[in-house]
């Protein structure tokens, strides 16, 4: 069994064990039962104690006392209609009748009540007897010694009074004392006495009930707990396995499990994980096409300086070896820029993911950007200009440094294919939801079919007026990737004329506007 099911099952039959024990305390409905019983009690006391007083008192002259034999039968027969045991008391102490006792001619019969037969079920009444007993001691129900004899007293001072006797068996003994009066002279106290027994009865017929809704709930608990805690833990521990076997393994073999058809959180997560596993996957064959790249363009320099150097050991013209050495300087200054923005491209992506978002004022940000042109641009008469097409300023998420990055490497780029005394113009728009930036040059524009493929990385297209290696050709892939990282896209077109001329190339930056 699982922890997850474990747990489960604790919970919810913690939950119904505190219900059951709160429903078996039904001390409250308990003594319901026996006050509703010792007023019934007092009712037929009092009905018994009339008509004692009308039908059992004779005159002695100028007193009044009760007719004995008058007062016997009237007890009797009202006893034996009720079924309880009723005692008259005179004010001396003197039992004067019991229900119990038949008179006879210089004797008494004491009448008790049979047990009830044996039946088939004895075994299964003592063990709810048993039951019973000890849930009396538990909830405190055996504690009752009120004595008799105090409520008959107050009967016979006029007032009514009640007792309750536990028995021996565990019973209780409920009894009322009332006055019997004539013209409100009190002459004697009856008493009624009856046993608890179906009141323990109905208690227990009540807590039986429960007990069977409890345990008919408890095995409904069970199962649905048991269901339950399978279709979590079941497919939770089945996604750790393939989480662990993913860890151990090198192959793409292993996959997280479809849970998908769930339409949960568990299939939620299944599918985050598998997007996840499919992530990480392609962040690692990147890793390995970069580190691909790197080697191939590291190894270029490398092997023209290996020759160099071997060369200029053997050379004895002076001349020759002064063109040797520069060679050596421009593949080291060469392997200097390419490792510095090798090394810049590997930290920006975990810049990126680490790094908190801030509103940015594109607004702001480009006018700085033309006032820094503009004085750089003017030895080579080339203007930058910007146009604004909007009416609220462009606010965007993101970090503001790579923002800058990002346009300054397209101006750049731009700025290297444009001619002398030619313009680049910045356009910004608002589309939408989208910031829409545009950056245009008057260069040559892009060869067909490399729109998309100037964006890999080390890929270099470059003017025949530069010199070889001044690019590492990282600068457009890593702009690409800041774009990308902000939750926009970045891409490239030729501008082009009604004839079909190129009259220079585009690049095209979206940014998602701030909420």
């Amino acid at each position: 069994m699982s922890p997850i099911m474990r747990r489960i099952l604790a919970i919810n039959v913690l939950a119904m064990a505190v219900l059951v024990v709160g429903l078996l305390y039904v001390g409250q409905y308990r003594q319901g039962l026996i006050d509703n019983e010792i007023a019934a009690l007092n009712i037929q006391a009092e009905l018994f104690a009339a008509a004692i007083g009308e039908a059992a008192v004779g005159n002695s002259g100028t007193r009044q006392k009760l007719v004995a034999e008058r007062a016997r039968h009237i007890v009797r027969r009202m006893s034996l209609t009720t079924g309880t045991f009723a005692q008259l008391i005179l004010a001396d102490g003197k039992v004067l009748t019991d229900s119990r006792l038949l008179g006879g001619r210089g004797r008494a019969v004491q009448v008790e009540n049979l047990p009830p037969p044996k039946t088939d079920s004895e075994f299964t009444d003592q063990m709810s007897d048993r039951f019973e007993s000890l849930l009396r001691r538990l909830l405190g129900d055996t504690n009752h010694s009120t004595d008799l004899s105090v409520a008959t007293k107050i009967a016979l001072n006029g007032d009514h009074g009640r007792a309750i006797r536990s028995q021996p068996n565990g019973t209780l003994s409920l009894s009322v004392a009332v006055p019997v009066q004539r013209y409100k002279k009190v002459l004697a106290a009856l008493t009624l006495t009856k046993d608890s027994r179906k009141i323990d009865e109905a208690v227990f017929q009540v807590r039986l009930d429960i007990l069977k809704v409890f345990g008919v709930a408890l095995l409904v608990t069970v199962l649905l707990s048991i269901y339950l805690a399978s279709t979590i833990a079941r497919p939770l521990r089945r996604l750790a396995i393939a989480t662990e076997e993913i860890r151990k393994g090198s192959s793409r073999h292993y996959a997280v499990p479809d849970l998908i058809a769930r339409k949960d959180e568990i299939g939620e997560l299944g599918s985050m994980l598998n997007d996840m596993t499919e992530a990480l996957w392609q962040r690692m064959d990147a890793i390995e096409r970069f580190a691909a790249d790197v080697a191939h363009e590291i190894k270029n320099p490398l092997t023209s300086l290996r020759s160099a150097v071997e060369t200029v050991a053997r050379l004895e013209d002076p001349e020759q070896q002064k063109k040797l050495m520069a060679i050596i300087l421009d593949d080291i200054q060469r392997l200097d820029r390419l490792i510095s923005d090798i090394s810049d491209a590997s930290r920006l992506d975990a810049e990126l993911s680490r790094a908190k978002m801030a509103p940015v004022n594109l607004d702001g940000l480009f006018k700085t950007l033309v006032d820094l042109h503009d004085v750089t641009l003017d030895a080579h008469g080339i203007k930058l200009n910007l146009i604004r097409d909007y009416s609220a300023e462009p606010i965007v998420p993101g970090i503001e440094d790579r923002i800058v990055q990002v346009f300054r490497n397209l101006i750049g780029n731009a700025v290297s294919f444009s001619p002398d005394n030619a313009s680049i113009t910045l356009r910004v728009r608002i589309d939408d939801t989208q910031a829409v930036i545009t950056v245009e040059d008057e260069g040559p524009g892009l060869p067909p079919g490399t729109e998309e493929s100037i964006f890999n990385r080390f890929y270099q297209e470059r003017p025949e007026s530069e010199k070889f290696g001044t690019h590492s050709g990282l600068g457009l892939s890593i702009s690409q990737q800041i774009v990308e990282a902000h939750g926009g896209s970045i891409r490239a077109e030729n501008l082009v004329d009604e004839a079909g001329d190129v009259l220079g190339a585009c690049f095209i930056v979206s940014l998602p506007q701030t909420e």
